[in-house]
This record gives C-alpha cells, sequence and structure tokens, in this order.
C-alpha cells in the first residue's frame, strides 16, 4: 500500500500525486457507507493496480476541511484586498480571516494595487490585529519575493473579491501557473472563469496552490462558522482581552465591563474589525440549533 496527495477530483476519479507519478483511482465503496468523500488535499493510502490506476483505500487525518470549495489540509488563505476600485470591504476579510481561524488556517492579506493606491493604512488595521499582511502589485513586482517565500512549501488557496487581482497575482508568483490553467481549461471545455473543480497546482518555488473554482471567495455563506460564542475565538486579537471580561459569556457587543470593548475604546483592538465581528454575531445568532446540529 502506498500514500500520496489527492491533487484533483473529477467525475469519480481521485487523482493521487505519488512522487513523479500521477494515480487515476477510484475510491472503495466504503466512503459511501461511512459517509465520507475523499478530498482534493487529502493524503490518501492507496493500492496500485497498474496502468497509473489504483483504488483509493483510507483518507489519512486531516488538519482541516473545507465544504465549499471541496479541499483539505490548506496551511495558507490568501486574502486579496484592494483599495482601488473594486474597493474591498473591510467585513469581508475580517469575515474570511475569521473562517480561516476557526478551521486552523493562517490568513494571510495581501492589499494588492498598491501601484494604483497606498493601502499601507489598510495593512496596518490587519498587521496590528497580528497578521502578516503585504502590500503587493502584480504590476510592479511590489510584495512578490516576500509572498513567495511565505508560500513556500505550504498548501494554499487565494480569496477575494471580483476584480481584485488574484489571477495576476498568480501570473506574478509563476509565470506558468496561469498557461497551465488554461491548458487545463481547454482540456476540460471550461471557459473563463468557469471552472468546476478544485485541483492542485505545484508552483516553481515550492508552493502547492489550489485553484478552486474561479479563483473566487470561498462560500462564505455556508456554514463554516454555525455558533455566535464561538465567534471570539476565530478573532485573535479578541483573546489577550476575552479572560478579562466582568461576565462569563460575554458577547462583546454592549455588554458592560467588557475587556475587548474597552481595548475597543483604547485603540488596542481596530473599530473596524470589531465593527465586522458584530454582523458576523447578529447573523450567527440566527442559527438554530437544530439547524447547526443538522448541518
Amino acid at each position: 500500500m502506498a500514500q500520496g496527495r489527492i491533487y484533483k477530483a473529477l467525475s469519480g476519479f481521485y487523482y493521487v500525486r505519488d512522487g513523479e507519478k500521477l494515480i487515476s483511482c477510484r475510491a472503495r465503496g466504503k466512503f459511501k457507507h461511512e459517509g465520507l468523500s475523499p478530498l482534493v488535499g487529502d493524503m490518501v493510502e492507496y493500492t496500485e493496480l497498474g496502468g497509473d490506476s489504483g483504488v483509493i483505500d483510507a483518507v489519512l487525518p486531516r488538519k482541516n476541511a473545507f465544504s465549499r470549495p471541496p479541499v483539505a489540509n490548506l496551511d495558507v488563505l490568501v486574502v486579496i484586498a484592494s483599495r482601488a476600485i473594486p474597493v474591498t470591504d473591510p467585513y469581508l476579510v475580517d469575515k474570511m480571516t475569521a473562517i480561516a481561524e476557526h478551521n486552523g488556517v493562517e490568513p494571510i492579506i495581501l492589499v494588492n494595487k498598491s501601484d494604483l493606491i497606498i493601502g499601507s493604512e489598510f495593512a496596518r488595521i490587519y498587521r496590528n490585529a497580528g497578521f502578516t499582511a503585504i502590500e503587493t502589485s502584480a504590476e510592479t513586482g511590489e510584495g512578490i519575493d516576500e509572498l513567495k517565500d511565505i508560500l513556500r512549501g505550504k498548501i494554499c488557496a487565494f480569496t477575494g473579491n471580483s476584480g481584485v487581482g488574484k489571477s495576476s497575482l498568480l501570473n506574478a508568483i509563476d509565470g506558468s501557473f496561469s498557461l497551465a490553467v488554461s491548458d487545463v481549461s481547454l482540456k476540460l471545455g471550461r471557459g473563463k472563469h468557469t471552472t468546476r473543480h478544485v485541483e492542485l497546482f505545484d508552483t516553481k518555488d515550492g508552493a502547492i496552490i489550489a485553484d478552486t473554482p474561479g479563483f473566487s471567495s470561498f462560500d462564505t455563506e455556508s456554514a463554516e462558522l454555525k455558533k455566535a460564542e464561538d465567534l471570539q475565538y476565530a478573532f485573535r486579537d479578541f483573546k489577550p482581552y476575552i479572560e478579562d471580561c466582568r461576565f462569563i459569556g460575554c458577547s462583546h457587543v454592549k455588554e458592560q465591563g467588557c475587556a475587548v470593548l474597552s481595548a475597543v475604546r483604547d485603540g488596542k483592538i481596530e473599530k473596524t474589525r470589531h465593527e465586522s465581528y458584530i454582523r458576523l454575531y447578529d447573523k450567527l445568532k440566527e442559527n438554530k440549533d437544530w439547524e447547526i446540529k443538522k448541518s
């Protein structure tokens, strides 16, 4: 029995990379009975059947898994924002970083199009919150080398609102990356921005990048975050203050004696971050217990 990582899943086949080999595998019937579906990014045990084909016997323990897009074992989620048109709402960045934190994925914030509008103030907000935030430009190359160093040896996905320059940044990271995606798209009959499956690609600098549908945002409406009371732990800049709140179960919204609110007033937590937290908290409060259990 051998081990490898699933690089692509398509039409019931799982393409497992084991060193230089790419093995086309089916999953054993037991997975369906167990309600488990192998995902792109999974490390698996498989049995070779000959002729570059095989069967998946087991999925090894995951560090994380997402439902939409269906991908597992991400190390980094690169969240791309822009201060030039289209201007990114900080709420979108905060929501994605919260989803990443909740799932044990390290968020990296890119403030792109710095050749058009300087993004240093926006980057400062996230550096103060404890994140790596890089000002980038696919046009000038600003920040690209720093980003490559961070991504080396990691499995990563890119997300951001439409028009922030995801494709251009990926091109800047590895000039052959977009060409490889285009070739695959033609082979599979996909038009521009119509990817329907997730696939991993190796960059020349040693990163593994997930091509998710259209490189568009992770499905922020899916139930990756479920309980309002858990949201506080997905905001890393809140953590130093949570235990100092006067009341157990503090929501950090309007309570008297809330240490998080005090930190916001003192400028230790950015106001925009807390505003995003309240929007997310109010949304999660609408989730009913029976819906959470069902999901």
